[in-house]
């Protein structure tokens, strides 16, 4: 269901306000028993490796489902991940103190903290977001990079989430995997969706052959690329998050 206005009442029918949400995805390595939460100080422990999550979205849809009910079928539809997992331990050189918080923030919850996760919870990864449109591939145009954001200026960490999930007693088992939201930072460029680097489809996107886009269309293919790159360590590729859009 969706809602044209604000007044109007809810029709039944395809999304016009579809989007991707470039994000990076954790598998679980080992769990925990049903009813025992994971400590933060134990919580990479539990954690396998890495890859790219492309959570597509219908804004729409997410726009009125989501009060009071959640978001729900607008983004029940499809999940699209990269080909591989890049472990935690190939990861290691990449290891970074988390997230500075603005001043004047809350300070994360005791049982969300230690000094662990405060110098070593963030992980330096570069992840960008490539689009092509159907007459850009007919004409051999190459796709266009929308966005590159930095996975460190992320606002939880890896061990937070999972320590999160898992304090109500939710039992993780192996091979599951949890999705860190939309990676985006500060400037407009760094924007992991098309809600935000539209500003909700009001400032639609220019494509290099004219056309422009306030979100995704029939045809439309987007590409997520990320990467631990630093001087003194060999970089590491998380592989290609790939999906095209098909009536």
């Amino acid at each position: 269901q969706l809602q044209d206005g604000s007044s109007a009442p809810p029709v039944f029918a395809p999304s016009r306000q579809l989007d991707y949400e470039c994000e990076v995805g954790f598998f679980i390595g080992h769990g925990n028993a049903l009813g025992a939460p994971v400590p933060i100080a134990e919580a990479e422990d539990h954690l396998f490796g890495v890859c790219l999550v492309n959570d597509w979205s219908a804004r729409d849809i997410q726009r009125w489902e989501y009060q009071p009910l959640g978001p729900f079928l607008a983004k029940s539809f499809a999940t699209t991940i990269s080909p591989w997992a890049v472990t935690m331990d190939a990861l290691e050189p990449f290891r970074v103190a988390r997230y500075r918080r603005p001043e004047g923030d809350p300070a994360p919850l005791p049982y969300l903290d230690c000094e662990a996760d405060r110098e070593r919870g963030g992980i330096a990864l570069i992840v960008e977001v490539w689009f092509s449109t159907a007459k850009m591939r007919a004409q051999r145009t190459p796709p266009v990079r929308l966005s590159r954001a930095g996975f460190e200026q992320m606002y939880w960490t890896p061990a937070q989430l999972l320590t999160h999930h898992a304090s109500n007693g939710c039992n993780l088992r192996p091979g599951d995997l949890l999705a860190s939201g939309t990676v985006s930072g500060p400037e407009k460029d760094s924007r992991g969706c098309l809600l935000e680097l539209t500003s909700r489809g009001t400032e639609p996107i220019q494509l290099p052959d004219g056309e422009s886009r306030k979100f995704l269309e029939d045809g439309d293919e987007v590409i997520l690329r990320g990467y631990a790159e630093r001087p003194s360590a060999r970089r590491i590729g998380l592989g290609e998050c790939r999906g095209t859009l098909v009536r």
